[in-house]
C-alpha cells in the first residue's frame, strides 16, 4: 500500500490551512497514494489562539477534510483541536487531535502524552487523552501517534502487538541545538521497538518556506521520513514543504518479526 507524508507548514488561517491540505492531497492521490498523513496542527499552527478554532471532529472543517478525502479516493490523517473541559485552574482547554477520514475512515486519536519539556507546557492549554487508536485502509492496519508520543515505545508497541503495519505519527516538532538529530534517532528507534514501519510526518521548518513562526512555539523542523521495520529510512524530506512517497509491504513486517522477534521476547520485568 503505498502511503504519503504531506510535510506542508501551516499557519493562523485555518481555510489556507484547508487548501493546503487539498492541493496536497490532489498530488498524493496523482502519485498513487491510499493514505496522506499530514501534520500535527494542520488545522492552525502553535502559537495561535487555540480555543476559538476547535470544534468536533464531525464539524465543518474536519468534515471539509473528509470531503477531500473521499473526492480523491484516499483517506487523509491530519492534526486538528478538538474541545475539551476547562482545567482545574480554569483555563480554558483543547485537545490535540488527529483525524484519519475518507475511503471509509471516521477516526479520531487524542495525543496521550503532552509535551512539558523544553520549556513548552503543552497540558496548559491542552486535554491529554488516554485511548490508542487503530484503523485499517485496503485491510491494512494503522496506528496513530502525534508528535511527544514518539519518546514513549510502548504506544508504538501496543500498536504492533494490535497488528498494525505501520504507525502514522504526525508532529510539529520543536527546534533546538540537537532536536533533528533527535527525531532521526527516535523515528528509527522506534520502527526497531515494534518492528513496523514508521510514517513521522512533522511540520516544514517555517524559515525555510518563507513563513513567519509564532514565537517560543513548536513550529516544525521538517525531516519527514517513513522508516522500515528494519529502522531503514527509505524516504525523506527536507526542510522545506514537501511530499514523500513509499510502499508499505505487510509481508515484509511479518518477516521481520519472524526474524527479530523483540515483541515475542519482551518480558514483563
Amino acid at each position: 500500500m503505498r502511503i504519503a507524508a504531506a510535510q506542508i507548514v501551516t499557519g493562523p488561517d485555518t481555510h489556507e490551512n484547508l487548501r493546503q491540505v487539498e492541493r496536497w492531497t490532489e498530488l498524493a492521490a496523482a502519485e498513487g497514494a491510499r493514505v496522506v498523513v499530514f501534520p500535527e496542527a494542520t488545522q492552525r499552527a502553535f502559537g495561535h489562539p487555540l480555543t476559538p478554532i476547535a470544534e468536533p471532529t464531525h464539524g465543518p472543517w474536519a468534515s471539509a477534510v473528509k470531503e477531500i478525502a473521499e473526492l480523491n479516493g484516499v483517506t487523509v490523517v491530519a492534526g486538528m483541536f478538538t474541545p475539551a473541559s476547562p482545567s482545574e485552574a480554569g483555563r480554558d482547554r483543547v485537545t490535540n487531535t488527529l483525524i484519519a477520514v475518507g475511503g471509509g475512515v471516521h477516526s479520531s486519536y487524542d495525543k496521550v502524552h503532552l509535551y512539558d519539556a523544553f520549556g513548552f507546557k503543552e497540558s496548559k492549554t491542552v486535554q491529554a487523552g488516554d485511548e490508542i487508536v487503530q484503523f485499517e485502509v485496503d485491510g491494512v492496519k494503522l496506528g496513530l501517534a502525534t508528535c511527544y508520543d514518539i519518546r514513549f515505545p510502548n504506544l508504538f508497541t501496543a500498536h504492533a502487538r494490535a497488528g498494525a503495519v505501520a504507525t502514522l505519527l504526525s508532529a510539529s516538532w520543536g527546534a533546538g541545538p540537537g532536536k533533528v538529530g533527535q527525531w532521526e534517532l527516535l523515528a528509527r528507534a522506534r520502527a526497531l521497538d515494534s518492528t513496523q514501519y514508521i510514517v513521522a510526518c512533522g511540520q516544514g521548518l517555517p524559515s525555510a518556506s518563507g513563513v513567519e513562526a509564532a514565537a517560543k512555539a513548536p513550529t516544525g523542523v521538517g525531516h519527514s521520513m517513513v522508516v522500515a521495520p528494519s529502522g531503514k529510512v527509505i524516504a525523506q524530506a527536507g526542510e522545506s514543504p514537501q511530499l514523500i512517497t513509499a510502499d508499505l509491504d505487510p509481508d515484509t513486517v511479518e518477516r521481520t518479526q519472524r526474524l527479530i522477534p523483540v515483541l515475542a521476547n519482551a518480558r514483563e520485568l
